[in-house]
């Protein structure tokens, strides 16, 4: 017989509605600026155009946030501070679809448990406001009328003053208030058309009017005078998706991806779909090693991604992560391509105040003037048409490692006929015959001549840099780079145009994968076929590679694979193929670009900025340094002292 005296009566109880509270807390109140995070996105769902923060000892001590939103209606202020309470869904089907910033009715009562609080609001439909306080310990007052405009205050005080051990996780006032000021310069750059204003211990610290959605006055108050500078607007539609914003400049980079917004829907996400089309588009113009910088809208059928994946609402699921990456890649890449072939004045750099160079698009209408192919060719200035050599492989149907090896022989060929000096003159008599042609170059012009966006050869420099003279002054190219930049984007051209090629594997690669993997391969077997690859399954858990691209051929063939496998099962879907193929393409590139010390006659250089002129990304190497800077005239204006 059992003895059962000894046993428990119970093992499951229920929570008190204070400790289910503060577990809630947890989840979404870390420290002052997660709190303010949703007080603010609360005030913008009430539709508020003006914010004011007012906090003491970096919100510790003292919250208060006023908006001047719609307001909360009388009869409604105690169901606020209740849990599983909101006025933003009402069933399923907008759970599904949730347009709002907040909806899981959790911040208010979450936050009333850990502080004293206070809830101040007029109804625009009511003439009398009303206010309700709550202690922290589950008890909220019955409404009383008091004095206040229409809209809301919400005043905190004591933050964890009933939860000592929450408490000492917090940092020194400094550091508090440094996470309180950012929470409120990020959700500035999610409304511009709302007013903001952050006030320490007394103190105005940010003061933010509203301006319309592009304007760059609001991206310059809160990132900084030269974010807008060095960053390029723009705006592209897709069927159901819309992406807006400001790309920084690949040259204006930062060594961490601290400058960084992206918004969904006016909420702002740190997803890795998103972080991982992003850095995509940028491929080919960005220095190992260096962030991007960028605020970048993105707007869609809230239908379309589940916010509701992290109580605090930065995470977010796609239900077609594919299309969204796509359209968010494409964008970008198109956008930065049209971009960064430009030419400019010399700016200051994000971190290090290094120069960056400011462009205009050469490529664009504003910057190559009407009649440009015309003066070219009226010029006294003659160059080769070296396009040709990749215009031969666009018209076959398959591009072979011979055509390939061809391909990069024409090109040291043509680098060779192109950059190679007079053998019957000397260093100096070059020199001085560069001197001369390019003074009777520009005399036989005319005044009327357009000159070229990265205008017209004046000499070269320790047989490295090619110096210009354009409308703004001064141009300076890095030879070998801009010429490595040509001759990758006319590779990926060429092979973009043409079939992949496939090459047979003499021995065929046998790969264990895993059951997820796998599934990912099944799922996904066009995709490899598409890049090249003749993978089959030979057994439940192994695949065997029979064929890959033929530029390919002497790769990691295993790891490859299992590399795309990874991203697909992660990301479902992958560029690393792509990815490897531009690898052997920019080194190619960079074996058949003219070299370091070959003197070049003024033609020679002509032939080299009109090239410059034409290819997209030509503003950075397939490395991601700068090829040119430009100096205006005022600059050395300037550093000679001219005028002063």
């Amino acid at each position: 017989m059992t003895d059962t005296s000894s046993s428990p009566k119970q093992r499951i109880y229920a929570l008190d509605p204070r400790l289910i509270n503060q577990i809630a807390a947890g989840e979404i109140i870390e420290r002052p600026a997660s709190m303010l995070k949703e007080l603010i996105e609360n005030a913008l769902d009430a539709g508020a155009t003006s914010i004011d923060i007012e906090v003491e000892n970096a919100g510790v001590k003292r919250l208060k946030i006023t908006d001047n939103g719609h307001g909360i209606l009388k009869t409604d202020l105690s169901m606020a501070l209740s849990r599983h309470a909101t006025s933003k869904i009402e069933n399923l089907t907008d759970l599904e679809q949730i347009a709002t910033l907040g909806f899981r009715g959790e911040a208010l009562p979450s936050i009333a448990s850990v502080t004293r609080m206070t809830i101040k609001s007029r109804e625009m439909n009511s003439g009398q406001a009303w206010m309700v306080s709550s202690d922290g310990n589950n008890i909220t007052t019955e409404p009383q009328p008091v004095a206040h405009p229409i809209g809301t205050s919400i005043e905190t005080r004591d933050l964890f003053y009933n939860t000592p051990a929450r408490r000492k996780f917090l940092r020194t006032d400094n550091t508090e208030f440094k996470h309180l000021d950012q929470v409120v310069r990020k959700m500035a750059l999610s409304r511009f058309d709302v007013a903001f204003k952050l006030q320490h211990n007394g103190r105005v610290v940010l003061h933010l009017p509203s301006v319309p959605a592009d304007d760059a006055r609001r991206l310059k108050m809160v990132c900084g005078d030269n974010v807008p500078e060095n960053s390029l607007y723009f705006d592209e539609q897709r069927d159901d998706m819309r992406i807006s914003g400001w790309t920084g400049l690949p040259s204006f980079s930062r060594s961490q991806a601290d400058m960084q917004y992206f918004f969904l829907n006016g909420r702002l996400i740190r997803d890795k779909t998103i972080v991982h089309a992003v850095r995509l588009g940028y491929q080919d113009v960005l220095f190992h090693g260096r962030h991007p910088v960028y605020v970048l809208y993105l707007e869609m059928d809230p239908a379309g991604v589940d916010v509701n994946v992290h109580p605090t609402k930065h995470e977010v699921r796609f239900r077609d992560s594919r299309s969204v990456h796509g359209f968010v890649f494409r964008s970008i890449q198109r956008h930065i391509g049209a971009s960064a072939g430009e030419v400019g004045s010399l700016q200051v750099d994000a971190e290090q105040g290094a120069a960056a160079p400011r462009p205009i698009n050469p490529n664009s209408q504003a910057g190559v003037p009407n009649g440009f192919t015309q003066m070219s060719e009226q010029s006294p200035i003659r160059y080769q048409d070296n396009s040709q050599i990749a215009n031969r492989y666009q018209t076959g149907d398959r591009l072979t490692p011979n055509q390939v090896r061809e391909q990069i022989g024409g090109y040291k060929t043509l680098a060779e006929s192109l950059f190679r000096p007079d053998a019957n003159k000397t260093s100096s008599e070059t020199a001085s015959s560069h001197l001369n042609v390019s003074l009777i170059a520009k005399d036989n012009r005319g005044d009327d001549a357009v000159i070229p966006p990265m205008g017209y050869a004046l000499a070269q420099l320790k047989g490295i840099y090619i110096l210009a003279e354009n409308e703004q002054g001064l141009v300076l190219v890095d030879m070998h780079a801009a010429h490595e930049r040509i001759t990758y984007e006319r590779l990926k051209s060429a092979m973009d145009a043409s079939t992949i090629a496939q090459q047979p594997l003499l021995v065929p690669v046998t790969i264990q994968v895993s059951e997820t993997e796998m599934m990912a391969w099944q799922q996904q077997q066009d995709l490899f076929a598409k890049l090249g690859l003749e993978v089959e399954q030979l057994d439940q858990q192994i695949l065997v590679v029979r064929s890959v691209p033929d530029v390919l051929v002497n790769s990691d063939v295993s790891q490859l694979v299992r590399d795309v496998l990874s991203d697909l099962v992660t990301n479902e879907s992958s560029n690393r193929i792509e990815e490897t193929m531009h690898e052997v393409l920019s080194s190619m590139a960079c074996h058949g670009s003219v070299r370091a010390n070959r003197l070049l006659s003024i033609a020679e250089m002509n032939a080299l900025l009109r090239d410059m002129e034409a290819t997209e990304r030509s503003g950075q190497c397939n490395h991601g340094r700068p090829t040119w800077v430009q100096m205006s005239i005022s600059q050395l204006d300037g550093w000679f002292k001219r005028g002063q």
